[in-house]
């Protein structure tokens, strides 16, 4: 998978390159990352890529012609690498919100471009021009779009064939599958300050293991995001919401 970013601050994905599992799938080279600094397209001889709002109020906005320029340039990167058409997907608060199906999507992808925004904001004639997709990671703002793609680049890498060491460990996250969230998990000492691994999990009964296990899940999911348990039970067949809405799952109805 080829990545490219468009950034005023490019070290800043060592943290990406450097570490744990995306590190390995980069040194190992499952993936490539290509590192693009618009100031490099600055005019002036500062290299600024930034000039106050029209219309006045605080801060500055990110102006086209630098932006522009490197895009173009990551773009003929990806064309020379052998990537034709490779979508452009900025980060933003007024993105679309990011979920997992959005990045098993992005995972299928042969190659993509994240455009990192700074300051106030980005010239909206540049997003017009350039852009095919915004995303947010959250209601929250940050000082730029730098760790938001960071976080989108880790979640679709570990979605890449080879890259986790157990392929089933991407498949029973958090909002894969189901949508429910994850169920605990325990390893050694089996008792700990007094509390003690479920007796379930010391069974050796797998069948069982794995109906704890996704009992647990639901409560989890009814508990703390009665939103996605919503979706759950509407997605899920009269059977099974019968079986798992009843008393023993907070949250119900």
């Amino acid at each position: 998978m080829w990545l490219g970013v468009v950034s005023v601050f490019p070290e800043m994905f060592s943290a990406l390159t450097g570490f744990g599992v995306t590190g390995r799938a980069f040194r190992q080279q499952q993936l490539s990352l290509h590192c693009f600094n618009p100031r490099d397209y600055g005019e002036s001889v500062s290299r600024r890529v930034d000039d106050r709002p029209y219309g006045g109020g605080p801060g500055m906005v990110m102006q086209i012609d630098p932006l522009r320029k490197c895009i173009q340039a990551a773009r003929q990167q990806a064309v020379d690498a052998g990537f034709i058409d490779v979508p452009v997907h900025g980060l933003s608060p007024q993105g679309q919100p990011v979920k997992q199906a959005a990045i098993q999507e992005l995972a299928t992808l042969p190659a993509i471009i994240f455009l990192c925004g700074r300051y106030e904001g980005i010239d909206e004639r540049l997003l017009q021009l350039e852009v095919d997709q915004e995303w947010s990671v959250g209601d929250f703002v940050v000082s730029g779009g730098e760790l938001p793609a960071m976080m989108l680049m880790d979640a679709l890498i570990r979605l890449q064939p080879g890259v986790l060491g157990c392929g089933l460990s991407a498949a029973q996250d958090s909002f894969a599958g189901e949508g429910l969230l994850d169920c605990p998990h325990y390893t050694r000492p089996p008792v700990y300050a007094g509390q003690s691994v479920p007796e379930v999990l010391l069974s050796g009964d797998h069948q069982a293991i794995a109906d704890w296990r996704y009992q647990q899940q639901l409560q989890r999911t009814a508990e703390r995001r009665p939103d996605l348990w919503q979706q759950w039970l509407l997605r899920a067949s009269d059977k099974v919401r019968i079986k798992y809405s009843g008393e023993n799952i907070a949250g119900n109805e």
